[in-house]
């Protein structure tokens, strides 16, 4: 499932174009969300990135799953 996905107009060599943007994925989306919540965390001050990444990916999907309750 993509998240912001949209169309627009663009004038590409005089003529009007409809465009699609498809978005990003929601599951990228949530692990950015998760991610600057971690980062804002005292406690996550010392945690490598890596871990944090893995993190923010194992609560995006839980997201993911709880979403499909």
């Amino acid at each position: 499932m993509k998240a912001f996905p949209h169309t627009y107009d663009q004038i590409i060599d005089g003529h009007v174009a409809t465009c699609t943007n498809y978005g990003m994925d929601l599951r990228d989306w949530f692990a950015g969300l998760a991610m600057q919540s971690m980062n804002s965390r005292p406690d996550y001050e010392d945690v490598p990135a890596s871990v944090i990444a893995l993190d923010s990916y194992t609560l995006a999907d839980e997201m993911m799953k709880a979403r499909e309750k």
